[in-house]
């Protein structure tokens, strides 16, 4: 049965989980964004250690793809990438918002047929990346950009129960009143909500090729221009 290594950089929270025969066995999350590049590898050395297995037993490396921060999924793409091509592993990328309607589902007692699930992670000022899934966690809309105010999901809430989760909701629970929305803030991205969409891609073989795989950014990275002091 695959034992696989999964990796969640797509926002402040860096987490790692290992699992086997899609059973999680070991878990270690920390919530800074700028200490990614320093923790990632601690992390995965540590799950490794506590379920007392090296590298060489892994037989796949699962990472969030995006979309999510720039600098978070570059690391933890590159990351799976090295480990890929050191071990003759294969690489399984995994939608980072479904990851997370993953873990809303789990969290949800009233899931039913008539559910859907809205993942976001919050952008600049009142915009989100956000996806919508069904409760087999089918895509019902593709990822994308939005901005979010009071008739951004009505088509959605009219006929549909609709979970939100992620860092995203604070911003849309201040716009959004509706007996349909359910907002689950405390279901944040975490490498634990993978490891079912891993497994079975595992099982499917459907793999990512290394060389070429890159982060899901959804945006272009904009670097900001420093000002310098005494020109206008």
């Amino acid at each position: 049965m695959p034992v696989i290594l999964h990796i969640e950089t797509a926002t402040d929270i860096c987490s790692v989980a290992l699992s086997e025969n899609g059973n999680l066995h070991s878990l270690r999350e920390t919530a800074d964004k700028n200490s990614h590049a320093e923790i990632l590898a601690d992390s995965i050395a540590q799950v490794l250690f506590e379920t007392q297995l090296n590298v060489h037993n892994l037989d796949a490396v699962a990472v969030s793809q995006g979309p999510g921060s720039y600098t978070g999924l570059r690391i933890g793409v590159s990351t799976a990438k090295g480990l890929c091509y050191a071990l003759s592993i294969p690489l399984i990328a995994v939608n980072s918002l479904q990851a997370l309607a993953a873990g809303s589902r789990i969290y949800d007692t009233e899931c039913g047929e008539n559910t859907l699930y809205c993942p976001m992670f919050d952008a600049r000022r009142m915009e989100v990346y956000s996806a919508v899934f069904n409760s087999s966690l089918e895509e019902v809309e593709p990822t994308t950009a939005r901005i979010v105010d009071e008739h951004t999901f009505r088509y959605l809430l009219d006929n549909h129960r609709v979970v939100f989760s992620g860092n995203g909701v604070p911003k849309c629970k201040t716009v959004i009143a509706d007996a349909n929305a359910i907002f689950f803030a405390q279901v944040l991205p975490s490498a634990k909500f993978m490891i079912t969409i891993a497994e079975k891609k595992f099982m499917q073989s459907q793999f990512e090729n290394t060389t070429y795989a890159e982060p899901f950014y959804l945006k272009d990275f904009i670097a900001g221009i420093p000002k310098v002091k005494g020109l206008h």
